[in-house]
């Protein structure tokens, strides 16, 4: 049986391989930087394939502007960190309209500031590849994903239209109009990300780790209140709770879970008995006409 150490060294190198074919063949990539633990794992990696050169493509943050404040913190101690070329896109307009997760309901909110954000900033900067950080399993459309996935004109996808990957041929031409969406670690796990951050003592997010937040309970799931946007009910008092994240996002969208585990090793050992993915914590997917699928057809990443 191969050692946990084997497992992740292969996905180290398949993941570094498909960073420089990335490069080498597309005309303007970039990185999609969430911020989260899967884009820091990515960085990481990205760093390493391409070291002592620096990063021959820009990060882009496309900023909702309802991100955990610790995510801005450490988004820019990060870009300072490693003198990084980091892109930072705004929906103006939807900014200038107020449009919040509750002025306009989630998926509008959602549409309006991450999908048209996102296509705003491809038209702006000419890119014609995203390397992000999906992985095949947190839902089931991102298991429909290729490792190289093609987008159609105005950026949609049909998981219909996918290439075949044979033995590991990635088919990276692209026509007209379209572009690529690039996943390096789809095939790694939750359990995968964590166990090698781990291994390679990589510096994440906080959040990531138990603290006393100030939690609401808002029917199953329990919302980090982050500053003074967040619309309290009547009578409702934020309660101090320890609590960590799984997932990050727009924080009003993203659940917390009560947890101990205030170290790396604890967090992993946490992970190792959890059986519901972490995007269970994530209010903006579900099996509905709102669902993740619906929303990548559109443009979402």
């Amino acid at each position: 049986m191969r050692s946990s150490a084997a497992i992740l060294q292969e996905l180290e190198d398949e993941s570094i391989e498909i960073l420089r074919e990335t490069a080498a063949t597309f005309r303007k990539p970039v990185l999609l930087y969430s911020i989260g633990k899967d884009s820091t794992v990515i960085l990481h990696l990205a760093r390493k394939a391409f070291y002592p050169a620096p990063i021959p493509f820009p990060l882009l943050h496309v900023d909702s502007t309802w991100n955990f404040r610790e995510m801005i913190t450490f988004r820019d101690e990060v870009v300072k960190q490693h003198n990084l070329n980091l892109i930072v896109h705004i929906n103006q307009d939807g900014l200038r309209d107020g449009i919040t997760p509750f002025s306009n309901g989630i998926s509008e909110y959602i549409r309006v500031m991450n999908t048209v954000a996102l296509k705003q900033a491809f038209d702006q900067h000419g890119f014609d590849a995203a390397i992000g950080g999906s992985r095949r399993d947190e839902e089931r459309s991102r298991a429909k994903e290729r490792i190289f996935s093609v987008r159609e004109s105005g950026y949609q996808w049909n998981p219909r239209d996918q290439r075949p990957e044979l033995w590991r041929t990635y088919n990276t031409k692209l026509r007209p109009e379209q572009t690529m969406r690039v996943f390096p670690i789809s095939d790694w796990t939750e359990l995968d990300i964590w166990n090698y951050i781990w291994q390679e003592n990589i510096y994440v997010n906080p959040l990531y780790f138990a603290k006393k937040r100030p939690m609401v309970r808002r029917g199953e799931q329990l919302i980090m209140v982050d500053d003074e946007r967040y619309p309290l009910e009547p009578g409702e008092k934020p309660e101090m709770m320890m609590v960590r994240f799984r997932t990050l996002g727009c924080y009003p969208l993203t659940a917390g879970v009560e947890s101990t585990a205030t170290s790396m090793e604890e967090v992993v050992e946490e992970i190792t008995g959890v059986r519901l993915s972490e995007r269970a914590t994530r209010l903006i997917d579900g099996d509905n006409e709102d669902s993740m699928e619906k929303k990548k057809r559109e443009g979402y990443f």
